[in-house]
């Protein structure tokens, strides 16, 4: 929109990457980002708007009203899939570079000033002279691991359980998003339509997904969420099933010379308090903010600033995240006393409006 000229690179081809599944709430801040690019027809249309959610302890809920708690903010339910699909048909519609398919990427010269992408499309090789690079790759991808040993501070906790995720067929038991504390474990109900439902089971890192037949999985998510499950959760086909580990990572700084990190190349957080998508538009929007900046008038100081800003935001969503998951789920080996405090701790959040405000505003989002 601003005229600021980039290439976009993709391993996957294109119906692997509409495909795939992953997350689903939007925070405010998100939505009106894809409002200001000019994506959100589809998004105001199909999306979800949820004024709450709902929390559950041993089988008894009790609703958050997050728009009352935060002067009408609210979150969207729309599917990272379907924001992925409009922001490829966004960039196919003006005619910028995208290309699928791409292998041996690597990155090179990266503290010049004209840093290089190398890699290979249809097994010919190609190269782009770059002024910056957007290590937008994930976890995996090939920009972190360039950057030299000892130039990145790797925080990272790995936790002692992990989800049993299922996509299905079946019109939502409730009107928002039910996470249920619960002796057996934590369970989340979450929808990606008035028709589609998806629902997460804690569960062990090594399961075996292959001793849970549908059957057990809506018999457990029954028990789980509780307050009448058994009469408003209907059972459908589960179109997919898989296991999610739980892990908190950070890589500091998320700037190397003119590659800037962003999203889960930087920073990961487990899905409980649904920050990972949202956590990595806010570095798009900080790192956008800053280009523009540079090819308006050459000013630097946000590009320079990216890193501090970002981190900023990914450190209190870290948080959040790391006390949803605390609060919600049971964790292998802890104390009797462990367990009481943690269950008090979710009274007290339940019967308190402050720690009900708290719990709100990260929910909706920070502001950028």
């Amino acid at each position: 929109m601003h005229g600021v000229a980039s290439v976009v690179l993709e391993r996957r081809d294109r119906p692997y990457v509409e495909g795939r599944i992953r997350a689903g709430v939007l925070e405010q801040g998100t939505v009106d980002l894809l409002a200001e690019a000019g994506v959100d027809a589809r998004l105001r249309s199909e999306g979800l708007v949820h004024h709450g959610i709902e929390l559950a302890l041993d089988g008894v809920r009790q609703r958050v009203d997050l728009s009352e708690l935060t002067d009408g903010k609210s979150v969207t339910v729309y599917g990272q899939t379907e924001v992925v699909r409009d922001l490829i048909g966004a960039r196919l519609n003006i005619g910028a570079p995208l290309l699928f398919g791409v292998d041996g990427l690597s990155v090179h010269d990266l503290d010049s000033a004209a840093p290089r992408i190398c890699y290979r499309k249809q097994g010919r090789p190609h190269e782009l002279a770059c002024d910056f690079i957007a290590g937008c790759d994930g976890f995996h991808g090939a920009c972190r691991p360039s950057i030299p040993a000892g130039a990145l501070t790797v925080y990272e906790r790995v936790y002692p359980f992990a989800w049993l995720g299922i996509l299905a067929d079946t019109p939502p038991p409730a009107k928002e998003l039910i996470y249920a504390r619960h002796s057996r474990g934590f369970a989340l109900y979450s929808m990606r339509s008035p028709s589609r439902a998806r629902c997460y089971l804690q569960c062990s890192p090594d399961e075996d997904i292959a001793l849970w037949p549908d059957e057990r999985l809506w018999e457990e998510l029954q028990r789980r969420l509780g307050d009448d499950g058994n009469r408003s959760l209907k059972p459908g086909p589960v179109l997919e099933k898989s296991i999610t580990p739980m892990r908190s990572f950070v890589a500091e700084p998320m700037r190397y010379g003119r590659l800037f990190l962003a999203g889960d190349a930087a920073h990961i957080v487990p899905p409980t308090g649904a920050k990972g998508l949202n956590l990595a538009a806010a570095d798009v929007h900080y790192l956008a903010e800053a280009l523009i900046a540079f090819y308006g008038n050459g000013d630097e100081a946000r590009l320079n600033r990216y890193s501090e800003r970002t981190l900023a935001r990914a450190w209190k969503a870290q948080r959040f995240s790391w006390w949803m998951t605390s609060l919600l789920h049971n964790f292998a080996g802890s104390s009797a006393f462990d367990e009481r405090v943690r269950k008090a701790e979710l009274q007290y959040v339940l019967g308190s409006r402050a720690a009900l405000t708290t719990l709100a505003e990260n929910y909706v989002g920070l502001p950028f």
